[in-house]
């Protein structure tokens, strides 16, 4: 038997035992309402965000169970929930700025730069940060759409020793190759059950945090960990055997909000309430479709937008768009349809940061 007619054969395969054993016909997927959805977020407990989250040598949001997906599930999704985009929602990506190295190196004072999906630069005083860094050609398998601004050659040549902020064991954003070409000597800070899998990744000064726990770095610099609606896993790394997280970051000039990946849940409003006056927002905009599908763990645009309102957040800067395509939705559409979000309910565009990759976002004091 040839490949291709094996691969026909599987997939006809797999589409029977689809059709057949509930991975496409689940309630859920067949009666999946924004409005009953919105509702069982409405019902959840602020208190239940304090509450403990791991059991059984595994973590999870104690305010709402995840529904339970299985193989077949994805398959569901892959082969059976289609979407039709236009042309040009196939088409867009952002636009790549090039030089990235010697711009950084004319611009002074504090700086955002996006390198590409998850990873960002930013330069607050006399420190440097690095999120979720991944340079690498593949995550996994997803293959880039857009290179990233720097390579790992450029930012050692102009970091030495940067803190790097991890938000999840996901591997778009927890890239062994690019962690391990990353300086010895780096501070890298993940979520609880990551440590000992980043140390041999050559990061010796690797430390864990929890949800709410906070470390003061230095005089006027605070790092927060604060709790996100999602889940883990790795091929070595079982199901939610680490933990995911958001991060806040206080600096006497500017806050910074790490959102990593997180479905919408009434955590915004409770880091606002904690911790007010954030001035930067980094929310993903990435792999919201189909819905049925990706509601718990990743935002909508609309969600998006009203999870940065919560966190009373002065500027919004949408993350992981445009680099790789991981969910239904081309991997540029999050990018233009907040474009449209924006301009159909008036928002004031110039809170709304929507980078180029290799843009540089000067932070005003």
């Amino acid at each position: 038997m040839t490949s291709s007619v094996c691969c026909r054969s599987c997939i006809l395969l797999l589409s029977f035992l689809l059709l057949f054993f509930g991975g496409c016909s689940p309630q859920e997927k067949r009666n999946f309402s924004e409005d009953v959805w919105e509702k069982a977020v409405s019902q959840t407990q602020e208190t239940d965000f304090y509450a403990p989250h791991k059991k059984d040598d595994r973590y999870f949001a104690p305010w709402m169970k995840m529904p339970d997906k299985n193989f077949l599930d994805v398959l569901g999704w892959k082969f059976f929930s289609k979407t039709n985009y236009t042309k040009e929602e196939r088409a867009f990506l952002p636009k790549i700025l090039p030089h990235a190295l010697a711009r950084i190196q004319e611009t002074r004072g504090d700086f955002i730069l996006w390198i590409g999906h998850n990873t960002f630069l930013v330069r607050t005083g006399e420190q440097y940060w690095l999120t979720d860094p991944i340079f690498s050609k593949r995550a996994l398998i997803p293959k880039r759409k857009t290179p990233p601004a720097l390579t790992l050659k450029e930012l050692n040549t102009l970091v030495k020793a940067p803190n790097i902020i991890i938000s999840h064991n996901h591997y778009d954003h927890l890239d062994r190759g690019s962690i391990k070409g990353l300086p010895k000597a780096s501070r890298v800070f993940v979520p609880k059950g990551l440590a000992v899998m980043v140390k041999k990744m050559n990061k010796p000064h690797t430390l864990e945090m929890d949800w709410w726990e906070e470390k003061n770095l230095s005089p006027g610099i605070k790092l927060v960990c604060l709790p996100t609606q999602h889940w883990s896993m790795r091929i070595n790394q079982g199901r939610n055997k680490s933990l995911w997280a958001a991060w806040l970051l206080i600096t006497p000039a500017t806050t910074f909000y790490f959102g990593g990946d997180t479905g919408y849940f009434k955590g915004f409003k409770e880091t606002r309430k904690k911790y007010p006056g954030i001035d930067y927002a980094f929310i993903a905009t990435t792999a919201y479709h189909p819905r049925w599908f990706m509601h718990y763990q990743h935002m909508n645009i609309p969600e998006a937008v009203k999870g940065f309102k919560e966190l009373g957040a002065k500027y919004f800067i949408p993350t992981q768009w445009g680099t790789f395509h991981l969910g239904s939705e081309p991997a540029g559409f999050p990018g233009l349809e907040l474009k449209r979000f924006i301009q159909a309910r008036n928002l004031g565009p110039s809170r709304f940061k929507i980078m180029d990759i290799g843009g540089i976002l000067k932070i005003s004091p």
